[in-house]
């Protein structure tokens, strides 16, 4: 079999390459898969870059979240062999191959109706979403909810849940294309951020009072303008810091405004609690069924542009997700 190799670390573009493999075989507990999609992630560069928290010894092989085919299970499995799979392979052997070996605990069932595509790219933004938004903020039928970075992946997820969740949704972007998107993803207000203020907007939109919860992917200057249009009893949620710069948190202010901030580690949650994520993937998987929710892809790339797509995804100017096909 065929697979993406970094073997030595700098630039994707210098980094990978493609290289002959050996085809896994399953161990006890172990799921062998046909891969059929892949997505991308921003630390996928940061792997091939040896920047990442992580640093697998060389080589070692991207890709975090695959779609494809059971093809061979062990003894006991709740698997059976043809059944439609997404999992969460682990460093150091990525999905970016034809065929991996995933830890059941790992490995997630989807219906006939969810292509590869949406497959690869629904994982980690929808369930960071649902948990961030359903257990972590408890949002409330009838709540206005605030998603910044709406047209990325976690704040396209957001969007849509909110809305099956019967919140209000304000969504922030950036540009004419992302604004329409959000729009597209049914937020009820969309406000481009290059030309507009959005505290201003969000208390004009709620008579003053503010979102009952804010789900901030970004951190920095966008953490600390939501501090100023958050609810009485609001919610902010801390998901990441795309922008780059870790906030701080005035405690006088959070006091006065009786707010919480809410932090959302749910890669943690997930490890430690591996039978409620897999209740929740169910409960995300009736909702796809139902038309609620809809993996956002930005574009499908053919296996062999896997470094061009990463130095796309490293320029920030995509939304949504990045897939690659992965069936040769």
């Amino acid at each position: 079999m065929k697979g993406w190799l970094v073997k030595e670390l700098g630039e994707p573009q210098d980094a990978l390459q493609i290289s002959k493999m050996e085809k896994p075989e399953p161990k006890d507990g172990e799921v062998l898969i046909n891969v059929k999609a892949a997505a991308l992630n921003f630390f996928d560069i940061l792997l091939c870059q040896g920047k990442y928290q992580e640093k697998p010894p060389l080589p070692f092989t991207i890709g975090s979240e695959v779609a494809g085919v059971a093809v061979k299970t062990t003894v006991g499995s709740r698997f059976k062999e043809g059944q439609r799979v997404l999992a969460l392979p682990k460093l150091p052997n990525g999905g970016l191959v034809d065929y991996i070996t995933v830890e059941e605990n790992s490995v997630y069932p989807i219906p006939d109706s969810m292509s590869w595509n949406e497959a690869a790219a629904l994982f980690i933004t929808y369930h960071t979403s649902y948990y961030s938004l359903t257990n972590r903020a408890a949002l409330q039928e009838g709540e206005v909810l605030l998603v910044h970075a709406g047209a990325g992946g976690v704040g396209s997820a957001a969007i849509q849940l909110g809305k099956a969740a019967g919140a209000y949704v304000i969504a922030t972007a950036g540009g004419s294309e992302k604004t329409k998107i959000c729009q597209e993803l049914g937020a009820d207000v969309v406000i481009d951020y290059l030309k507009e203020d959005f505290v201003e907007v969000v208390k004009k939109e709620t008579n003053g009072k503010g979102a009952n919860v804010i789900f901030d992917p970004v951190g920095g200057n966008v953490f600390d303008r939501s501090r100023k249009c958050i609810a009485f009893d609001g919610r902010i949620l801390v998901i990441g810091f795309a922008g780059g710069e870790i906030p701080t948190i005035p405690a006088n202010h959070v006091l006065v405004k009786n707010y919480s901030i809410v932090g959302v580690h749910w890669g943690l949650f997930n490890r430690l609690n591996p039978d409620k994520v897999f209740k929740e993937h169910e409960e995300l998987m009736s909702l796809y069924e139902q038309g609620k929710i809809k993996p956002l892809i930005y574009k499908e790339y053919a296996f062999e542009e896997v470094p061009e797509a990463l130095d796309l995804l490293a320029s920030r100017k995509t939304w949504g997700k990045v897939v690659v096909k992965v069936w040769l």
